[in-house]
């Protein structure tokens, strides 16, 4: 008599014989692991620039080449993955968090107040999404600017550091800021729906408070859609990222992302194609392996397909 499965366990069986999908989660791992972790092994610091070394072919010591500065290429690339990523990742968390509060609201209590929140949703939606984050970036930017000094100045805190992510935080909220936009739709769709079953109705006639039956019975049963779009999310978020820092209003040098090594390689594409061609590889392969990972999740998540 075999055992009968969970959800997620089932989800899991199904997800695995997707082998497109197992194929791009492994691939995924490969990429945070070696941004995050192989990156801080490499010998080269990704900004000390050589200019006697500049445009190096790889070898042995500079394994995918040097740029116009003599930046170790392969160190420049790792630490940009870096940047792009956890932009993209806490962007997303945000959003996820925003998205899924008001949407959950929205949907579950219905009425003139869900079309009042959703009114409000499509006023956002109307308004240019990268016209709004450039202009909320250097606003939040400015601010910024003053707190970083402080930090340095006052508390003694390393510059570069302070650098860092000085030039995240800005594009992560100017991001997430817009991009919860959708997240929040597709959560009301599905709490609506979710507010007319059964076991809601029944935590209903037992007295249970708004609250309670909002987080307990209609929050959790969200997880799925949330994980599916959060994993479509990411890849979208990498995009907007790199957009921003190709068009020069993303990170500050020195420090790097994969929308400015495209830039920068795309400047010097007839000389040296190889600073383009790598970073484009890497950046491509991230996009490819989040939205096929994405639509294994839906497919394994998907109830209309549980039956086998």
């Amino acid at each position: 008599m075999s055992s009968s499965r969970s959800l997620w366990s089932d989800a899991w069986v199904r997800l695995r014989k997707n082998k497109l999908a197992t194929g791009s989660l492994f691939l995924v791992l490969v990429i945070l692991f070696a941004c995050f972790v192989l990156r801080w092994f490499l010998p080269h610091d990704p900004n000390a620039a050589d200019l006697g070394s500049k445009y190096l072919s790889p070898n042995g010591t500079h394994w995918l080449g040097t740029d116009q500065l003599g930046r170790d290429l392969l160190a420049r690339m790792l630490d940009g993955g870096q940047i792009s990523l956890m932009v993209a990742i806490v962007a997303t968390v945000l959003t996820v968090f925003v998205g899924v509060l008001y949407g959950s609201i929205a949907g579950y209590v219905g009425g003139k107040v869900q079309n009042v929140m959703m009114r409000i949703v499509d006023g956002l939606l109307a308004l240019p999404f990268l016209v709004i984050v450039i202009l909320m970036r250097e606003m939040i930017a400015t601010q910024l600017e003053d707190i970083s000094t402080f930090l340095v100045d006052s508390w003694g805190w390393s510059s570069d550091f302070v650098l860092r992510f000085a030039n995240i935080i800005p594009l992560v909220f100017a991001i997430a800021a817009f991009g919860w936009l959708s997240m929040g739709r597709i959560v009301c769709s599905q709490a609506a729906n979710l507010t007319q079953m059964e076991y809601v109705e029944a935590a209903r006639s037992l007295g249970l408070g708004y609250w309670k039956i909002l987080f307990r019975h209609v929050v959790p049963n969200l997880l799925g859609t949330v994980i599916i779009y959060a994993t479509l999310t990411i890849p979208s978020f990498i995009l907007y990222e790199a957009t921003l820092s190709f068009i020069g209003m993303g990170i500050e040098p020195p420090n790097s992302s994969w929308g400015m090594l495209i830039k920068d390689g795309a400047n010097l594409i007839e000389t040296q194609p190889a600073l383009l061609i790598f970073p484009a590889l890497l950046f491509s392969l991230t996009l490819f392996g989040f939205n096929f990972l994405g639509d294994g999740l839906r497919d394994a998540l998907d109830p209309k397909t549980a039956k086998d």
